[in-house]
């Protein structure tokens, strides 16, 4: 199968442009979309949604992904396979939550326009002509050395999100997403408080641990261990972003008790 990831929207033909485009190539293959409503450019958002769902897909999926401000320019247009099956994206740090997680087994430069739409792709708009055309080939069964040049590691592009400082009393950590409920995600993992208590202060805020949304009154804020295992801070019925005024990478102070 093949997902796809973008920050198309759907108001536009582009990602159904980019469906025609696959299955005029492999009309077997199962798409999912992930979702189309990744913030505009946005690639922290995109690194944080592909890292959190490829444990929820089956080994060799195809992880089609296109959020690329820099369309057009030199940066790299890449194929990674790694243990869960493979993505393909721009070079521009939004494989970077994967990559964490999974060591790459081999990256290719996609240099071979034999695989794409045609000779001379659009300057702004490689999602249809060589993104997804050479998803389709790799659902297909076309080897990836077939698609390029094999490249290393060390020369992708990073998008790093600043990591969490851990003291005998304080955790210091990163908001790495905000999701369309405006809850902020950040960087600290469930694992780290071993159940110990804890609380947020934030601005004028002590933000108190809960197990759910609900435990606390409407417009209320407070914190707690999101379905992805990662802190969030969240507002029963609102939004904490605007709440908070909190933006990605931006700290977050969590006491430990």
């Amino acid at each position: 199968m093949i997902t796809l990831l973008t920050d198309f929207g759907l108001q536009d033909i582009y990602v159904g442009v980019m469906k025609g485009v696959i299955k005029a190539i492999n009309p077997d293959v199962d798409l999912i979309d992930l979702t189309h409503e990744i913030p505009r450019q946005n690639i922290l958002a995109a690194r944080f949604s592909l890292m959190n769902a490829v444990d929820f897909f089956p080994n060799n999926t195809i992880y089609l992904a296109v959020v690329d401000p820099q369309v057009g320019s030199a940066r790299k247009a890449i194929i990674i396979m790694f243990e869960k099956g493979y993505l393909i994206c721009p070079d521009n740090g939004i494989c970077s939550g994967v990559l964490d997680k999974y060591k790459p087994q081999k990256i290719m430069e996609l240099t071979n326009n034999k695989y794409w739409l045609n000779k001379n792709p659009s300057n702004t708009f490689h999602g249809r002509d060589i993104f997804a055309p050479i998803a389709a080939y790799v659902s297909k069964g076309v080897s990836l050395d077939e698609l390029g040049k094999e490249i290393h590691l060390e020369t992708l592009i990073k998008v790093n999100i600043p990591p969490f400082i851990l003291t005998n009393n304080e955790i210091i950590g990163s908001i790495q997403y905000i999701d369309i409920y405006g809850n902020l995600v950040t960087n600290i993992p469930a694992n780290i408080f071993d159940n110990q208590s804890w609380y947020v202060i934030e601005k004028d805020y002590i933000i108190n641990h809960y197990l759910t949304y609900s435990c606390v009154n409407n417009g209320d804020l407070l914190a707690l261990i999101g379905s992805h295992g990662w802190l969030e801070i969240a507002v029963n019925g609102d939004s904490a972003k605007i709440k908070l005024n909190k933006e990605y990478c931006e700290q977050i102070k969590v006491i430990l008790n």
